[in-house]
């Protein structure tokens, strides 16, 4: 099974994350954060990756640490449980509609993180979560994952849909690329044979 655990303990969060990659999007997510656990959970349930992620964070500074270090722990977790990424599909793309927002995602489990990141939102927080959080979630998680990730908001004006179609445009991407395609008989999606940092 496709599966992984990764505990993760700094002076800033201790954190506990198991991935299961071939799930049914079953969750049990608890950050400290509330709009941050209905996001994970967006895209535990849409991907069908299931996740339990549970986070003792210093919430008392401020919500950085425990946001990035979910994306990360997250991240390894799912790069464990991918392991040398055999019969992969590798790419995934999704259009996100939410009402009036409408969001595209295109990704590249390649080895070679980088994010494209344009989107925006006109007020600072969604609850009491930190807008300018969610372009650093995505960052921290294409990095720990090896993610080419582009994300574009195409239009829309309430910052919780923008937000949530990007978090379910994500998923949805990410269950095409970690899926296994039976007609790669196995093979690791590249023509170098490997997937890293330095391959194509």
């Amino acid at each position: 099974m496709r599966t992984a655990r990764i505990t993760r303990k700094t002076h800033e969060t201790d954190i506990a994350v198991e991935v299961n990659l071939d799930g049914t999007g079953a969750y049990d997510v608890a950050t400290g954060i509330g709009f941050l656990d209905h996001m994970i959970e967006q895209f535990s349930r849409h991907s069908l990756i299931d996740i339990t992620c549970r986070i003792a964070g210093d919430l008392h500074v401020d919500q950085h640490h425990t946001t990035e270090d979910s994306a990360i722990a997250i991240g390894q977790a799912i790069a464990q449980a991918l392991g040398d990424k055999a019969g992969i599909g590798r790419y995934g793309e999704a259009h996100s509609a939410m009402d009036e927002a409408l969001s595209r995602i295109a990704l590249d489990i390649s080895g070679r993180p980088y994010l494209v990141w344009k989107a925006k939102f006109t007020q600072e927080k969604l609850g009491e979560f930190d807008t300018e959080l969610v372009e650093h979630w995505f960052h921290s998680i294409a990095q720990a994952v090896g993610i080419t990730l582009h994300i574009e908001q195409l239009y829309g004006t309430n910052n919780h849909h923008i937000c949530e179609g990007i978090f379910k445009g994500f998923a949805r991407a990410m269950r095409s690329a970690v899926e296994l395609d039976p007609r790669k008989g196995g093979a690791v999606p590249s023509t170098k044979g490997i997937l890293g940092a330095d391959t194509l």
